[in-house]
């Protein structure tokens, strides 16, 4: 069933279909696209510590155009490969973490929202976030999409840019309270709900819905590995 984030993400392939057209036409790197957009992504993580909450956000919103592109033109150069999704991967990774990491530092330094729960909050965020990616890589080794849960990565982002471009630190920064709050409680949630997923197929492989991968009772291949980009979120 059709996710409000897949909405979006139509509406959004449809309004830059240009530009994606025109990187596919010109050959662009895909590589070079993602590498692109988890620095600026970076660069967000980096201005959420200095207290620019609006700023960071529209630079949020910038990098969302980066998500998309790199795997559209990947596909349409026909350059989708096993080592992009692998880097694609990583580099989620990176962004994930430098986005948190910013806002621990925008509560443990900021003189005027300095707040050690918050801080906190967000660390166990961090772990919560490399969580929901590491279940899911260890599901797909063992031949599961564990591709399930609450809080996934788009929904991430999108959390972690428009809230913030349109409000910033409004109503004393409470609005930015209960985004890192919602988005660390949902982090944990969903991977919980992958290891219960994992846990009801190991448990019952005949159980459905489920999607499988590889045959768990066979060898991992490396034929088996999915050659898409935003292979794991």
């Amino acid at each position: 069933m059709p996710t409000p984030t897949d909405y979006l993400k139509k509406g959004a392939l449809r309004t830059i279909e240009p530009a994606i057209s025109f990187l596919a036409r010109h050959n662009v790197s895909p590589n070079a696209i993602t590498t692109v957009g988890t620095l600026l992504t970076v660069a967000a993580g980096v201005v959420y510590g200095t207290g620019h909450i609006m700023t960071a956000g529209w630079i949020m919103a910038v990098t969302a155009f980066f998500d998309v592109v790199d795997g559209e033109v990947a596909r349409r150069t026909g350059r989708s490969t096993v080592f992009g999704a692998f880097y694609d991967s990583t580099l989620d990774r990176v962004a994930d973490g430098a986005l948190m990491a910013g806002l621990t530092v925008f509560y443990a330094t900021n003189p005027i929202h300095h707040n050690i729960y918050m801080m906190v909050t967000c660390l166990i965020g961090i772990i919560g976030t490399f969580l929901v990616s590491y279940t899911r890589a260890r599901a797909e080794s063992l031949g599961i999409d564990a591709k399930v849960g609450v809080m996934q990565r788009p929904e991430r982002i999108v959390l972690l840019s428009a809230p913030q471009a349109l409000f910033g630190l409004f109503w004393n920064g409470w609005v930015l309270m209960g985004i890192v709050i919602l988005l660390s409680v949902t982090a944990w949630i969903t991977a919980v709900q992958r290891i219960a997923f994992v846990h009801r197929f190991t448990q019952h492989p005949d159980a459905k819905p489920i999607r499988i991968i590889n045959d768990p009772a066979s060898p991992p291949k490396n034929t088996g590995i999915s050659a898409t980009r935003r292979a794991q979120s």
